[in-house]
């Protein structure tokens, strides 16, 4: 990790999760270059590992094993993670360009985005076939094609040994489910030319005992909803084409302005591009000095030349210079447990081969499965009592999980003196404060954000959504803000990249609500915090926490689940889709859920202190009490999990003790796990509830009845309803 007393003074950016760069990432989760930032991006959260795609599609592994968690590997790299597809390079000001985001500044950039085998310039391929890479998509299809139970129709474009592998692998998966159909594979040259003579001849043996139809210097015309048809007028049908017929550069790099090769960014020895503060490695890179094919033994071995390079280019020092191997070791699967491998001309197959096969890509796999853990940090040897308690047994969490207790917070606000202003009407234990002005009736709250991921961006938006929460939750229309950022000590020009970073979204997300920015403050701290006041305006009596009648249903407009999540993936246990799944829900905006609950008796936002305790809020200032129906509650996915791992925010425990009446263990535990930006839990008239259960559905929304208000003043219990 990064040392927490030095400044960061320099930008490292990593587009793409390919090999190189995941093995760069964990290289540099050991050895961090102190000053530097990393961030990385990547549309999704994992990226697939070539190696094991044929036994993915066979069925010999699971989707867990083909991928590279990318955001557990950015954590354990101390590195932000951008989910997002670069689209350009702006070299003139070292911005990389991401959609629906500010730019992002770079002072060394590093570019390994693979390829594609899309066939734009095919007739119908783009409507009608799935190209083989990028693998992420094409394995989801290929997923949800497999589990279906009518005679399957596919069709192979490239009689490479990626296009003979997927046939092989597609074959077996279709005879281990005892699914009739046909497999084809087309090429318009010859077959296999990338393997010697010796392993194309078994390999097309091979295909021929599986019942592959293998069509060589064959011409395709277009490709269409039922049929792939040839130039010669033949008509294959087919209700599942995939592409792997050759590697294709995305369009995109041929305009960045770097010298490429057909699209292919050109770099030298020493993995530089025409641009020398710009890297390529992998397959999207073409080595001006020594051409290879594409192949990801040469990605693997790039990966300590491009981690030192990147050291030097950021630090200063000599550069090394990658010499690939001329040859190297060919690993073909062969649909079921069985492979061929082949070096210099000598091709040796059989189940053994598969075996050394499996073991070689397992081993790859696990050295981004089986992190090093990284060390505590050491109290010194003498140190006052009650120190270690106060430290804890795991780090601190962010967001809400940071917060202080209910009950702290509670016996506190109690010692202070009673408002003795008249334009302002006390609610106690309310998310905001109302103030008349002018004869208009304004809500006012505050909060802020210790971050819990590295990216500004999103973080700022989730911190913007959590406050934006309190005004909601009244039932007003958020009217105006200031913003409040805390930045942790950075280099002037880091200071002005993420400050823009971050006013852009803040200004963004809170003109999105229907407010505006008018002001704020700025300071430097030892860590990032962001946080906003606002001021909303009720057109009616807002929507406090004492409104709420026995009888009435409870509405919950998000799963529960953030603040057991977080935690976990401060830890290295948590899913990158989980992760990435949780932040969606964040980052969703509460405005039309608010609109469609304006009549709620009562409501508040779940927040810090989990749904057990905003709504013991409800039923104190209310006069009821509550059933809760455990099974209805949604709950992010990979929550429940973690918490019946044993996985907890740091608040949980305070949140915990407010509400004895509620069993511990299982789901019951998400109840109490404190909430960043959560849902909206309202109590409405039962014949309301279900037509607004639909509404907020419609809107996007995974909400929930939940429970009822009972005559039972502040008990809550279990039941079902």
């Amino acid at each position: 990790m990064q040392h927490p007393d030095l400044p960061l003074t320099h930008d490292l950016v990593l587009i793409g999760g390919g090999h190189t760069h995941a093995l760069v990432l964990r290289k540099w989760g050991m050895r961090p270059l102190p000053g530097a930032r990393v961030t990385l991006i990547n549309p999704g959260p994992t990226a697939p590992y070539s190696g094991m795609l044929p036994g993915f599609i066979a069925g010999h592994y699971t989707r867990d094993e083909l991928d590279i968690d990318l955001i557990r590997l950015a954590r354990f790299a101390g590195a932000r993670i951008v989910l997002g597809a670069a689209q350009d390079i702006d070299l003139t000001h070292r911005h990389v360009i991401v959609p629906d985001r500010p730019p992002i500044a770079f002072d060394v950039c590093s570019i390994d985005v693979g390829i594609t085998s899309a066939m734009p310039t095919l007739p119908g391929f783009e409507d009608h076939a799935i190209p083989a890479k990028p693998l992420g998509r094409f394995a989801a299809q290929w997923d949800t094609y497999l589990a279906g139970t009518t005679p399957a129709r596919i069709v192979v474009l490239g009689a490479g040994v990626a296009g003979a592998e997927l046939a092989m692998a597609m074959t077996h998966a279709l005879r281990t489910r005892d699914r009739d159909g046909t497999v084809t594979l087309i090429d318009r040259s010859d077959a296999l030319t990338a393997i010697g003579a010796a392993a194309g001849d078994r390999v097309l043996r091979q295909m021929n005992d599986l019942g592959i139809t293998v069509l060589t210097n064959t011409k395709i015309a277009r490709v269409t909803g039922q049929a792939v048809m040839l130039s010669d007028g033949r008509a294959i049908e087919a209700d599942f084409v995939t592409g792997a017929a050759g590697a294709r550069p995305y369009d995109w790099l041929a305009n960045t302005g770097l010298t490429h090769d057909h699209g292919f960014i050109s770099v030298d020895a020493t993995l530089q591009t025409s641009d020398p503060a710009v890297f390529a490695v992998g397959d999207c890179a073409q080595m001006t000095a020594a051409p290879r094919p594409k192949a990801g033994v040469y990605a693997v071995r790039q990966a300590p030349i491009l981690y030192d390079n990147l050291c030097a280019a950021l630090a200063g020092g000599p550069m090394r210079r990658y010499r690939p191997q001329q040859g190297y070791l060919k690993l073909v699967s062969l649909g079921g447990q069985s492979a061929l491998a082949e070096r210099f001309g000598l091709a040796l197959s059989g189940p053994s081969m598969w075996r050394w096969k499996d073991r070689i890509d397992r081993k790859f796999m696990n050295r981004f499965r089986d992190l090093p853990a990284m060390g505590a940090v050491d109290l010194p040897p003498v140190h006052t009592t009650g120190l270690v308690e106060a430290m804890g047994d795991k780090p601190m969490c962010g967001g809400c999980g940071a917060k202080v207790g209910r009950g702290a917070l509670r016996d506190v606000l109690a010692e202070l003196p009673a408002n003795q202003r008249d334009d302002i009407t006390a609610l106690p234990g309310d998310d905001a404060a109302l103030l008349q002005t002018g004869g208009a009736q304004q809500v006012m709250t505050s909060d802020h954000l210790r971050a819990f991921v590295n990216d500004p961006v999103i973080m700022t938006r989730i911190a913007a959504i959590h406050a934006l929460g309190d005004i909601w939750a009244m039932g007003a229309a958020p009217q105006a803000a200031t913003a409040t950022v805390i930045l942790p000590r950075l280099s002037a020009p880091m200071q002005q990249r993420t400050l823009l970073e971050i006013m852009q979204t803040a200004n963004e997300t809170i003109r999105a609500a229907g407010a505006e920015i008018v002001g704020g403050h700025t300071s430097v701290g030892s860590e990032l915090t962001i946080g906003f006041t606002l001021t909303g305006l009720c057109d009616r009596a807002p929507i406090t926490l004492a409104g709420g009648r026995a009888g009435d249903v409870l509405i919950l407009t998000k799963p529960l689940g953030s603040g057991v999540l977080m935690a976990a993936e401060m830890a290295g246990k948590a899913k990158g889709a989980w992760i990435a799944a949780a932040i969606r829900q964040m980052t969703q905006s509460q405005a039309k859920a608010s609109q469609i609950l304006a009549m709620a008796h009562a409501m508040t936002d779940v927040t810090g202190f989990g749904l057990a305790g905003h709504l013991l809020g409800i039923c104190e200032a209310s006069g009821t009490g509550a059933t809760l129906d455990l099974a209805a509650i949604p709950v992010m996915a990979g929550a429940e999990q973690m918490a019946g791992a044993g996985v907890r925010s740091t608040l949980f425990a305070a949140n915990r003790v407010q509400v004895p009446s509620l069993p511990d263990g299982g789901k019951a535990d998400l109840l109490f796990d404190p909430q960043t930006a959560g849902g909206l839990l309202a109590a409405v008239k039962a014949d309301r509830a279900d037509d607004m259960v639909a509404e907020l559905k419609q809107q996007g929304y995974p909400a929930a009845r939940v429970g009822v208000l009972t005559s039972e003043t502040a008990q809550i219990a279990l039941g079902s309803g």
